[in-house]
């Protein structure tokens, strides 16, 4: 019968776990998966006695649908989520809901939706993020595409959504791949923190020679304050894991090669496309990357050798001075990202609501953080809002931490450890606050050996000049000036 309110395609865990969760809200869902056992399997175990119906066809899964019908997709980015519109099209009717729930890069879901939508058909690009918990219990969710489209489902998604201060963490983010967007930069500025986080983990380590139990200790008092956040809670619980095996810490025997799926990476380069500055981002991509060189680096670390010093300073001090720079660090990784959405917003005609953004990732999602809410007040005061810099919130907290910051990417300098996020983040604060900066030099540079031409800043704005720096060159210039 078509009494379902919803249908998911796609019994990962994430799916599993999205279905248990809108079905304990009280919707009925359809559920269908390629792999037929799968789909048994969860029908006979934590799908048992629920309102979820399991369907062992296309056909049979649309017809269980009420109309017009909504099929939530979770299956792996990319080819396989073409595939499984092509095989839903021949099925559905106009009007009915093809929604993508998993992590679709952006342009992707621009395509589909404007191709589904010329045949009658609505579409989400709908950003989940929580992970499985999260799918579970309560996602942080961000659902892009036609209006009316997110009308269909805002009931569910806002009963299945976590909550932050009685408010569901979903907002209809913007049209076509607006949702994808966000949730790509969402996972950008994760890539931020988690490698901020690494960093201090490694100065604490190698620099102080913290215990994982002192190290615990550390990482929990810092939840108790302004850097609580999810990814703090689960850093300090991750050092106090032992492995049953051997009865080692687990951190210790993990290899040092951190692996990567593509939405920072995704995020990196729509950001140079975009000529937005997301450095902290960018150099946890990288430091990613070169971490994967473990054997080149174990090689390496043979014949190249590296300072020697030790800190000398107060160790207690010294810990705090890491939470300050962490602190300040995470501020510029989130001022990164909503730049590039703010940025992305005018190039793309999103319309992004940047305070309903920072609203819905305060619960749910794998960046919340106590400080979403300063963010979220911050675009209410000013919706227009240049740079999380300049807040009087912002401007304060990291002046009042800017000394501890300098500390110690200067003493991670002397003692040989690597902080590419950190020292990127301290690199981009002193660049934006500085009036004037070295790019005279680059341009005159570009003029002498290309003819490109510069302003001036004793002429107006706009009009460009071009110097015979060596006295043979000529008048000609390069066709375009671009800064």
């Amino acid at each position: 019968m078509s009494t379902n309110n919803i249908g998911l395609i796609g019994l990962a865990v994430m799916g599993q776990n999205l279905v248990l969760n809108m079905e304990r809200n009280g919707f009925r869902v359809a559920v269908y998966n390629r792999t037929t056992s799968k789909t048994k399997d969860f029908i006979a175990g934590s799908a048992a006695g629920k309102n979820i119906t399991a369907a062992y066809s296309l056909e049979d899964f649309v017809a269980a649908l009420e109309r017009p019908r909504r099929i939530m997709i979770m299956v792996q980015a990319g080819r396989a989520v073409d595939a499984v519109i092509g095989q839903l099209k021949p099925l559905l009717d106009p009007g009915d809901l093809i929604i993508d729930g998993g992590n679709s890069y952006f342009p992707d879901t621009e395509r589909r939706s404007q191709e589904l939508e010329a045949e009658g058909l609505r579409y989400l690009g709908v950003g989940v993020s929580g992970g499985e918990e999260g799918a579970l219990w309560g996602p942080s969710m961000m659902p892009g595409g036609q209006p009316d489209a997110y009308e269909l489902v805002r009931p569910i998604y806002e009963a299945a959504a976590a909550e932050a201060q009685g408010e569901a963490c979903v907002t209809y983010i913007g049209p076509r791949g607006a949702g994808h967007y966000v949730k790509m930069v969402h996972n950008g500025i994760e890539y931020g923190d988690m490698q901020l986080i690494a960093e201090s983990y490694d100065i604490l380590h190698r620099g102080l020679d913290l215990s994982n139990e002192e190290l615990h200790q550390v990482f929990s008092g810092w939840n108790e304050g302004v850097l609580k956040s999810f990814l703090i809670e689960i850093t300090a619980d991750i050092f106090a894991v032992k492995d049953d095996e051997t009865g080692q810490d687990v951190i210790d025997l993990i290899l040092d090669k951190a692996g990567q799926k593509g939405t920072g990476k995704w995020t990196s380069q729509n950001a140079l496309d975009l000529g937005v500055p997301t450095t902290t981002i960018t150099s946890a991509v990288f430091a990613r990357a070169l971490s994967s060189f473990k054997e080149q680096r174990v090689a390496a670390s043979e014949i190249i050798s590296g300072p020697t010093a030790e800190i000398d300073t107060d160790r207690d001090s010294f810990i705090e001075a890491v939470g300050d720079a962490l602190y300040a660090s995470k501020v510029v990784s989130y001022a990164q990202g909503f730049a590039l959405l703010r940025e992305a917003s005018k190039t793309y005609n999103y319309e992004l609501n940047y305070g309903e953004i920072a609203r819905i990732w305060r619960a749910g999602c794998i960046i919340r953080a106590v400080f979403l809410n300063d963010i979220t007040d911050a675009y209410k005061t000013d919706p227009e809002l240049p740079n999380l810099l300049v807040v009087p919130f912002f401007r304060e907290a990291v002046a009042t931490r800017q000394a501890n910051w300098r500390k110690v990417v200067s003493t991670a300098v002397q003692l040989g450890i690597p902080t590419p996020a950190m020292s990127a983040s301290l690199a981009y604060f002193d660049g934006y606050r500085s009036a004037r900066v070295s790019a005279n030099l680059i341009q005159a540079q570009r003029d002498y050996f290309g003819a490109h031409t510069y302003e001036r800043l004793d002429k107006p704005g706009g009009k460009v000049f071009h110097t015979n720096w060596t006295g043979t060159g000529g008048d000609i210039t390069a066709s375009t000036y671009n800064a």
